[in-house]
């Protein structure tokens, strides 16, 4: 009797696993021209990635026609949680179509444009994965805007709209929803070029790269909150201090409590608030002085740039003080040259860390800090919605988020 219940325990055990759904993977490809970062969404159309958007969206396919999601429906009053500045109060009619169907703001997160647009039914098509290979493909029904495509503006050669990661409408939020798989989302920002496409796999890890098999980067991940603002979808993390090399950097009173710091793929390179740049590479200079650097004219949009010929380069990347951000649970993220130095040509690298525009200092409309899509590159960063925490990894430098083998198992 008693191997006649493991058979049948062993039945069911198998049988469970069978019917888990696996994670939904897509490659991330880095364009040159713009530095932003692209997945395949379906049949040929790439979506710009906005980590902080509330929305999917694409440009209208001719002759489309919206579909019927009434005003009161859930999907439209998710799709408008976030209303953004600047653009059309949501409701009823406010489209080019005077009736009760949902009109929604798509919004172009490069130029700041928006459109009126209506929510259209369609696939997501992508592969499951085990995090070593992709398994197998899979059709994800999905609800996006129908946007104008003057709205494409700016946007890489070949996108075709945004696939928002922030937000119950977001793509995450779909995919966990329509496969039911974790509420949680990984990135892999490749550097581009040569070093390939990085991934991205919804529903959680693990993550094994080509460099090092057998080992899940995700095991390695360190925690720390993800941090919610009203009438804001974007991630935010808790920074109590900056550091360069051991020693903190001193910014006025509540600097970086004050509009806090915010995750964005909008942006190609850190964005500091005026008054968190001026001490910032004040220190910043002074140490790559005391270390003989030689600087040269700034090479906009940087302010600080140095003679590359002279500085040496390690496989960390320039030897210039590291950046760490201490951060909430006192967890260190942290950034050797690699992440805070920018090549421009052959002879000159520039501090990747940029001044924020038209912002004043200690303005609290303002986040702090913007984390930029460069100093993400290469880390292993997994956004777990349900415990509202960011993991993160700093991936070991003989490897990179190029190194996904995308061939199919077997």
């Amino acid at each position: 009797m008693a191997p006649l219940l493991h058979l049948v325990l062993a039945a069911s055990l198998v049988a469970l696993a069978s019917s888990q759904s696996l994670p939904v993977l897509v490659p991330v490809t880095k364009d040159r021209t713009t530095s932003l970062y692209t997945i395949p969404f379906s049949y040929g159309n790439a979506l710009v990635v906005d980590i902080a958007g509330p929305l999917v969206w694409s440009a209208c396919q001719s002759g489309h026609l919206p579909a019927p999601f009434p005003c009161d429906s859930d999907d439209c009053r998710r799709a408008n949680a976030y209303p953004v500045p600047g653009c059309s109060k949501p409701g009823c009619g406010n489209g080019a179509r005077k009736d009760s169907t949902c009109t929604v703001y798509p919004y172009n997160p490069v130029t700041g444009a928006c459109a009126n647009g209506t929510l259209v039914h369609t696939r997501f098509v992508a592969n499951t994965t085990n995090g070593i290979n992709p398994v197998s493909q899979v059709s994800v029904n999905a609800v996006s805007a129908c946007a104008t495509r003057k709205l494409l503006t700016s946007l890489p050669r070949g996108a075709t709209g945004v696939a928002g990661l922030a937000g119950s409408e977001a793509l995450p939020a779909q995919v966990a929803s329509s496969q039911k798989v974790a509420k949680k989302f990984l990135l892999c920002l490749p550097r581009g070029g040569v070093y390939g496409d990085g991934v991205a796999i919804f529903g959680g890890g693990p993550l094994q790269l080509t460099a090092q098999p057998s080992t899940d980067y995700t095991q390695s991940l360190e925690y720390t909150p993800l941090l919610a603002k009203k009438d804001n979808p974007a991630y935010y993390v808790s920074v109590k201090s900056i550091l360069l090399e051991d020693s903190v950097v001193h910014f006025p009173p509540h600097a970086l409590d004050t509009g806090g710091v915010v995750l964005c793929t909008r942006v190609p390179y850190t964005l500091l608030r005026p008054d968190v740049y001026a001490p910032f590479v004040a220190a910043f200079g002074k140490a790559m002085k005391a270390q003989n650097a030689t600087s040269v004219k700034p090479v906009a949009p940087f302010g600080f740039c140095y003679d590359a010929r002279k500085l040496a380069n390690t496989r960390l990347g320039y030897l210039v003080p590291g950046v760490t951000l201490a951060l909430d649970g006192g967890k260190k993220w942290r950034m050797t040259g690699v992440h805070s130095m920018v090549d421009v040509n052959q002879d000159t690298a520039c501090l990747a860390f940029v001044e924020m525009k038209g912002v004043k200092a200690g303005d609290g409309k303002a986040p702090a800090v913007i984390v930029g899509g460069f100093q993400m590159e290469n880390f292993v960063l997994q956004f777990d919605l349900e415990k509202k925490q960011l993991g993160f990894f700093k991936l070991p430098f003989f490897t990179n988020c190029g190194q996904f083998n995308f061939t199919r198992s077997a």
